[in-house]
């Protein structure tokens, strides 16, 4: 194979695809999702066994507990990933909504449009459920979509864009609005970040490690997060027992997930009442929870941090643990370990909680709840196709409007420029 013809031929068929998907009127991208989620179930034994492919060649190949879990399709997600098409064919479609217009002094109006952005390369690991998503959310946004998963997902990526495009097929789609790569070589990532020309932006979704390849490669503008340290901050005037609670299921509920907390911090007015109860429930749920030297004391047996610790995504049931002096310190070791990605407060205290939101750099900043609702599903998106932590252009889960731009649009009656 010619991978670098192969690339291209893909990347120009979008392009064209792109031009037909942004003239589509929502009842037809409706259509073709929910004809795409019938597929789905329908085609829900297939997709499982061509999973339980690249299961056992995970295994095979020594893949961690976590990525496995990541990888594993059943019914449950297989459901969930229809369900998810359906909520986003239920969602208001951002095509063509136009806001903020402004009459001039000379009579003329100016707006805004907003407008797919064209051609979005989707490069992302192991989670095969992520590729009907981000599928869905491309076409309901009217954009084409190439879409290039990891080797250890090979059969059931190439299984899902199958049930997929010949579901959106069905309903008169270009055969290349959802666009797959079907090859575990990876010099066509390479090709694909080359092709500024064709592409509009580039999208990964995996490991550090993937993300800064695609970001220092890619000619082509990138929407990334590198990693997700999250922290839990537990203030002075908690509820204890609700910070508990929080800090439990932000860790152990699935710890192979980029908004789990990776992080405890608790305020040392409540230290000795709260640590001793919260690390013994982590400890048996299997967590290996490391502690400063405070939390060491406190919690006797407890492992030492070494000092790269606090940058660390275990992504797995393993964490940190440290004893601050009030929200200011915990803001400031925020600011210093945290990967803007998703951080929270347990507190009643009303002033508190207004400076955390504020202070605290994150996607997403929240009082009272669990680091793991920094989701697009749960933040009533539908799905989303990632989370940015760059601020340009989106900050934070990405749905149907972070898949569009705005243009401005002018509604004359003749006016000359003097």
């Amino acid at each position: 194979m010619d991978i670098q013809r192969y690339v291209l031929d893909k990347a120009a068929g979008a392009k064209a695809a792109a031009r037909i998907l942004a003239s589509m009127n929502t009842e037809a991208k409706n259509r073709a999702l929910l004809r795409m989620a019938e597929a789905l179930e329908a085609a829900k034994d297939r997709l499982i066994v061509e999973n339980r492919k690249d299961l056992e060649s995970g295994r095979k190949a020594g893949l961690s507990n976590a990525i496995l879990d990541r990888l594993e399709l059943n019914d449950a997600r297989i459901r969930q990933m229809a369900v998810g098409l359906r909520e986003i064919a239920a969602l208001p479609d951002p095509v063509g909504a136009i806001s903020e217009i402004r009459q001039r002094p000379n009579g003329m109006a100016v707006g805004r449009m907003r407008v797919p952005l064209g051609v979005i390369g989707f490069i992302f690991e192991s989670r095969p459920n992520v590729t009907a998503d981000s599928a869905a959310l491309c076409l309901k946004a009217g954009n084409a979509v190439i879409l290039k998963g990891g080797s250890e997902a090979i059969h059931s990526n190439t299984a899902i864009i199958t049930v997929l495009k010949e579901a959106a097929g069905a309903e008169g789609f270009p055969e290349d609005a959802i666009g797959f790569l079907d090859t575990t070589d990876r010099q066509a990532v390479m090709e694909l970040l080359k092709l500024e020309d064709y592409i509009d932006v580039v999208i990964p979704r995996g490991g550090e490690g993937l993300i800064r390849a695609v970001t220092e490669n890619s000619k082509i503008p990138v929407l990334k997060h590198y990693k997700g340290v999250c922290h839990v901050y537990v203030d002075r005037s908690a509820d204890l027992s609700m910070a508990e609670e929080i800090g439990f299921n932000a860790k152990v509920q699935r710890p192979g997930t980029c908004n789990a907390m990776e992080t405890l911090l608790v305020d040392r007015a409540v230290a000795a009442d709260f640590l001793p109860r919260m690390i013994e429930r982590l400890t048996k749920a299997g967590v290996k929870v490391h502690g400063c030297e405070t939390t060491r004391e406190l919690v006797p047996g407890t492992p030492g941090l070494a000092p790269d610790d606090f940058h660390k995504e275990y992504l797995d049931l393993e964490m940190n643990c440290r004893v601050v002096d009030g929200i200011d310190a915990a803001l400031d070791h925020i600011s210093r370990y945290g990967s803007n990605h998703t951080e929270t407060i347990v507190t009643e205290n009303h002033a508190r909680a207004m400076k955390f939101l504020r202070e605290a750099d994150a996607s997403a900043v929240m009082i009272n709840a669990s680091t793991r609702f920094n989701d697009g599903f749960e933040f009533g998106l539908g799905a989303e196709i990632g989370i940015s932590t760059t601020k340009l252009h989106a900050y934070g889960p990405m749905g149907l409007e972070e898949l569009t731009a705005q243009k401005f649009i002018v509604f004359g009656s003749g006016q000359l420029r003097k």
